[in-house]
């Protein structure tokens, strides 16, 4: 990063990225921390917090913008916060570039270092900023596809676990690595009918190893695919490619294929999504109908 020692660094924390536990290390470190207003309220943290921890609390993000030099965020910056990017400024992350060219766009533009956290590789290139945050999506989005299959919410109506008489909900999982392993936790734990396709042949015996019979392992062709689309209650896209664009692995032609009713589950939305009729949505209006 473009630092120097220390006493010369403001670092803005920027709609919750720190802990106040964090904060606290930062400032013991000779840092200066700026928090925007009501940053952590989301998190449960309050102003007060960060302030006993030893930050600034600061009225817009305008200002935080002027007076810092690293800027840390959770989410990529929105077009209105990009205009604020000078070369003075070192951005830190998530920025998911590969389907966005106008983020990039204006990223280049800015003169800002801009460091992404699902690119930071470790000496064993492994994804440890990526990891954490893929462990959360892979377990939520068992829990967002079983809500999603209730009938009231325009499912099918069908229980992951069954019910005596009733054969257990039908998951497919694209991808066993950190998202899918996840998601096979979960959907085994919830009693569902499980199946998880990858291309890698290391990943699927790491799932057989750990699940034996209670798993279904299969490798990730359109042959296999297109088997198991035709009775399946949830499919959860968890493929990744580090820094491209997700692959397309289902297209709207195969959803014809599947039971009215069923969901898709699109983990991999942030790098363009592994379904062709995915599209970004929001925490008030989750899901959506296709055909």
């Amino acid at each position: 990063m473009k630092i120097g020692s220390p006493k010369e660094v403001k670092v803005q924390e920027y709609r919750i990225g720190l802990t106040p536990e964090s904060v606290h290390e930062l400032c013991c470190h000779g840092h200066q921390v700026l928090i925007e207003t009501s940053a952590g309220v989301g998190a449960g943290y309050t102003d007060q917090a960060y302030v006993n921890a030893g930050a600034t609390i600061v009225e817009t993000a305008e200002a935080l913008f002027a007076q810092s030099e690293l800027i840390v965020k959770v989410k990529e910056p929105q077009a209105e916060e990009r205009k604020r990017l000078t070369p003075s400024h070192t951005l830190f992350t998530y920025l998911h570039l590969a389907p966005d060219p106008d983020q990039t766009d204006d990223l280049v533009k800015s003169g800002a270092t801009c460091i992404a956290y699902e690119m930071v590789t470790d000496p064993l290139h492994r994804l440890p900023l990526l990891a954490p945050m893929s462990e959360v999506a892979g377990r939520m989005s068992v829990q967002a596809g079983a809500r999603c299959l209730e009938k009231e919410n325009g499912g099918r109506g069908v229980l992951l676990a069954g019910v005596p008489g009733v054969p257990p909900a039908k998951t497919l999982i694209l991808g066993a690595g950190v998202v899918g392993s996840n998601a096979t936790r979960i959907a085994v734990g919830m009693g569902a009918q499980v199946y998880v396709l990858d291309k890698s042949l290391d990943a699927l015996r790491r799932i057989d190893d750990e699940y034996g019979n209670r798993v279904t392992t299969l490798y990730s062709n359109q042959s296999n695919l297109r088997q198991h689309l035709s009775d399946a209650d949830l499919v959860i896209g968890a493929v990744l490619i580090p820094g491209a664009e997700a692959p397309k692995l289902i297209s709207k032609d195969m959803l014809a294929i599947m039971p009215k009713g069923a969901v898709l589950v699109d983990v991999a939305i942030d790098q363009g999504g592994c379904f062709e009729t995915s599209r970004p949505t929001t925490h008030a209006s989750p899901s959506y109908i296709v055909d």
